[in-house]
């Protein structure tokens, strides 16, 4: 049996990457277009630079899947488009009102993070291992980041 490298990937690790690329994309989505909708700009950066974290975490895994001889996964799931219309929704319902738009969206963090645990569980000893990893972090940073700030919106 080979040894998996960052060149020759597993089947199953690059069906999910595929899966993190779309959670990511989804994730960035959402963060950007729930950032159009929020009144306060301070927040409104913050979603912005959460979602490019995003992105860019796509496009790193894209580049692995791609290095592997394989079309990486471009585009979001229509879970989330209608996630992300709920949140639109929710929000000019509430006049863009941040703790709403937390809510929704620390509920689309704990998706995430959740998809990062179950393919870190299941990749374990990967080659990606390094790379998820220092994926997680930042997902669960922001994660809690959007907890604590939900938290504190609730507050006022």
């Amino acid at each position: 049996m080979a040894v998996e490298t960052k060149y020759d990937l597993k089947e199953s690790t690059i069906a999910k990457l595929q899966d993190l690329i779309q959670a990511n994309i989804d994730s960035y989505n959402g963060f950007h277009e729930s950032a159009e909708e929020l009144a306060d700009e301070r927040l409104s950066k913050l979603f912005r630079e959460i979602g490019d974290c995003r992105s860019a975490q796509a496009t790193e895994l894209q580049n692995y899947v791609e290095i592997n001889n394989e079309d990486a996964q471009d585009d979001g799931s229509v879970a989330a488009k209608l996630h992300r219309v709920w949140i639109n929704i929710r929000g000019k319902l509430n006049g863009g009102d941040a703790h709403a738009i937390l809510a929704e969206a620390e509920r689309g963090e704990d998706h995430i993070k959740e998809a990062y645990e179950d393919v870190l569980t299941e990749t374990a000893g990967s080659a990606m291992n390094d790379v998820l990893t220092a994926q997680y972090a930042k997902v669960k940073e922001g994660h809690d980041k959007i907890r604590d700030l939900r938290d504190s919106y609730a507050k006022k």
